[in-house]
């Protein structure tokens, strides 16, 4: 038997920088063209202003004791009008994008650009850069295209829901997607599925190094806007849109812009722009766990923004974001990896939207001068305040304008029904786009517990505190009890019946890699790699049954036990049974329950959950793999689950 013993660890763990290539895409040197490390050293004190972590957090205390809670906006929402407001959100992420596509990837490192750039062409780039308003058709593009295939298959389940599962997530993706028009983390999760792998494990670290790039925040923010003032349910519905393709950090960033279209029909009545834009940035913050990247990046730009006397002077904050993220991350505890990551585009959209002070043009024309992958920001930030403004709202931003209604999404996305059949440039249009949000919005709203009445949207009571026991996962790191365990002072010990062996392609024989708690650590970090490895028997000689165990220094409840395969090889890597035990009164014993699916030679990375029908207080849990002859097992995690948030008739658990 080997064992080894997981403690609690203090301090930050140190981390790497390192660059990511795509397949195909490495140079000479090994290193993406496109995706390439940038490192330094510059003085904190840039233009002037001395930053300290102490000032931040002082001006960011002071604002949020000093401005009193407003009260929420109302809580009964005309049909018509939401519908509306998704009209313009359409318009507004599409005038977005388009602008912000002028720059993507043009500045992604001093000098970038500045005000003055605005409407000139500068060197290198094809078209000036200024607002697109006349297109038509508007083109589809991956800020607004992956959302419309959500949109698509939810139009097609009855009754309606906002919830996907994993196996529609990877159909849609698998007959819609166009893998020449998807990139870094989408295409990597694409890939996966294609070798039937599906969501959330599209996204572990250990096989998708590019969970913390940006995808997930241009993919899903309209799942905020599918349920309108109810952002605990909106963050159901977008859990596992999000966790196809992003983790750590990369999941908070994209579930902080959920929550902002969540709340866009909730700001307070009688706010200035700036007010509305602060409430909104301040709200969703309290849906970011405290430590985590995302949460840093949020609190580092709002404050940086507050201590600011120049409205006009955005240029600073996003100076000290490269500062901070690019030039001197591991000064600062970060890393970072290259110009499409989440981290500087998340920093520069949250920059965008406060500075904008919610004015559409000026918010659209920062992101697009911000840097990095502008597009996005745009995207994104265009597309909340269109459901803010709403579509009259948005065209009265260009008086005299004429927009396009047309929408073509064949340019990117495949085997999609065409609604307008007599048009050969376009397939859809914006406002029916909108009118197919409405049955699932209807949905979400009855299911979060709020009623339809006669042509009202009658919004269930408003979650007001302890925000983060409604946030998917960060329930889900709750419920870990490998990272409970180690979190309260405790020791998590892992063991195998299988003797050591060498370390393999498909993983490493120690067994600390099966109860490490990283796969269910939603926290927020900036991971160091050598986490993610996965256990194996490959090598060891190993044949007949393989128990793998994971033993707690204290009770905990045991609601599930989650087994997380690793890869495939020719020659094996998966189990042809499992049985489950849970260690009860130091005793063994083998619970009454069922696995949600069994083990699967044809699919890797499967996520296998035993089920208690009665849940227990144990001691350990433990998996008895069956491995075919000449065969080996693999294994990412296996944990105990306690109870989750909600119960499965919805209901809400009562403060703690």
């Amino acid at each position: 038997m080997r064992a080894f013993h997981r403690t609690p660890r203090s301090g930050v763990p140190t981390r790497c920088a390192h660059p990511v290539c795509l397949p195909g895409e490495a140079n000479s040197a090994g290193v993406s063209a496109k995706f390439t490390s940038i490192s330094g050293a510059e003085s904190w004190s840039s233009r002037g202003r001395v930053y300290t972590a102490a000032v931040y957090r002082l001006v960011l205390m002071t604002v949020l004791f000093a401005w009193a809670p407003a009260a929420l906006g109302q809580r009964v929402l005309s049909r018509a009008e939401y519908q509306d407001r998704l009209h313009g959100m359409w318009l507004g992420q599409c005038i977005a994008n388009w602008t912000g596509l002028r720059t993507e990837g043009q500045r992604v490192a001093p000098p970038f650009f500045t005000d003055a750039d605005w409407g000139t062409q500068p060197p290198g780039l094809t078209l000036p850069i200024e607002f697109v308003l006349s297109q038509n058709p508007w083109f589809a593009d991956d800020d607004t295209d992956v959302e419309y295939v959500y949109l698509h298959k939810l139009s097609t389940i009855s009754p309606p829901r906002g919830v996907l599962t994993p196996v529609e997530i990877r159909d849609a993706w698998l007959a819609h997607m166009d893998r020449e028009y998807i990139w870094v983390s989408n295409r990597r999760a694409y890939d996966l599925m294609g070798l039937g792998v599906r969501p959330p494990m599209t996204a572990q670290p250990v096989n998708n190094e590019l969970w913390g790039f940006i995808d997930a925040q241009l993919t899903t923010e309209f799942f905020g806007a599918l349920s309108p003032g109810m952002p605990e349910h909106a963050l159901r519905c977008a859990d596992l849109p999000i966790r196809t393709t992003a983790f750590g950090h990369a999941i908070q960033a994209s579930q902080f812009y959920v929550v902002l279209y969540s709340l866009a029909t909730q700001v307070p009545p009688g706010l200035s722009g700036r007010q509305r834009v602060l409430w909104l940035v301040q709200e969703a913050r309290k849906w970011v766990v405290d430590g985590g990247k995302a949460a840093d990046i949020v609190d580092f730009v709002l404050a940086d923004f507050l201590a600011n006397p120049d409205v006009n002077d955005w240029e600073l904050t996003r100076d000290r974001i490269a500062q901070r993220y690019m030039i001197n991350p591991g000064a600062n505890g970060w890393q970072y990896w290259n110009w499409a990551e989440s981290s500087v585009n998340f920093a520069c959209g949250v920059m965008c939207l406060l500075y904008g002070e919610g004015d559409f043009k000026r918010t659209v024309q920062i992101g697009t001068l911000g840097g990095w992958d502008s597009d996005n920001q745009t995207a994104t930030m265009g597309g909340l305040l269109g459901l803010i403004l709403g579509y009259e709202g948005v065209k009265a931003q260009f008086p005299g304008q004429a927009f396009s209604d047309r929408f073509d999404i064949e340019r990117t996305r495949n085997n999609l029904p065409d609604f307008l059949p007599a048009d050969p440039q376009a397939q859809d249009r914006l406002e029916w786009m909108a009118a197919r949000m409405m049955p699932i919005v209807d949905a979400n709203v009855v299911a979060a517990g709020g009623r339809i009445n006669a042509g009202l949207l009658e919004l269930p009571p408003a979650i007001t505190a302890h925000h983060l026991r409604h946030n998917p996962s960060h329930d889900l790191w709750m419920r870990s009890a490998n990272n409970q365990v180690v979190r309260q002072g405790g020791t998590v010990t892992m063991t195998t019946s299988a003797p050591s062996g060498p370390n393999m392609p498909s993983g490493v024989s120690n067994p600390w890699y099966f109860g490490n708690g990283y796969e269910h650590d939603f926290r927020g970090l900036d991971w160091q790699e050598w986490r993610k490895w996965a256990y194996t028997t490959e090598g060891t000689g190993v044949s007949g049954p393989v128990t793998l165990t994971v033993e707690y220094s204290r009770p905990v409840e045991v609601w599930t036990v989650r087994f997380m395969e690793g890869d495939h090889t020719a020659t094996g890597g998966w189990a042809t049974s499992l049985a489950v035990q849970v260690k009860v009164g130091g005793v063994w014993m083998s619970p009454s329950g069922a696995l949600t699916e069994v083990p699967d030679p044809a699919r890797p990375f499967q996520e296998i959950d035993f089920i208690l029908r009665q849940p227990v207080i144990g001691t350990g849990v433990r998996v008895i793999a069956n491995v075919p002859p000449g065969g080996f097992l693999t294994c990412i995690e296996i944990d105990a689950l306690g109870r989750p948030a909600k119960f499965a008739d919805g209901r809400r658990l009562p403060p703690p």
